[in-house]
């Protein structure tokens, strides 16, 4: 656990706990994606907001990153071992959710 936290669940917290990276995590339950498709899948996320969240989730370890190199420019986004890890708490989340929707 990082010092800098008190306790598990903020550690936690800290992690994914901000309004777009359960989305996109949870969106790439399914595999990897391209940019655009993944940002699509979020209404309402801003180009600035998508490339900073999936910068820190990338950070994190909780994502990949592959960059094919063709013209124009292909970029996937795909959950690392550890960012599969949270599917259970993901879909639970959206099973929750759907219960008052």
């Amino acid at each position: 656990m990082n010092k800098d936290n008190s306790c598990p669940l903020n550690y936690t917290m800290n992690l994914i706990g901000t309004k777009w990276k359960p989305l996109v995590l949870f969106h790439l339950l399914e595999g990897g994606l391209r940019s655009g498709m993944l940002q699509k899948k979020i209404p309402g996320i801003s180009n600035k907001m998508f490339t900073q969240t999936v910068r820190d989730l990338e950070k994190d370890g909780l994502i990949t990153r592959k960059v094919f190199p063709v013209v124009p420019p292909k970029v996937e986004y795909s959950l690392t071992n550890r960012g599969k890890s949270l599917e259970n708490i993901l879909r639970s989340l959206d099973k929750w959710g759907l219960e008052d929707y």
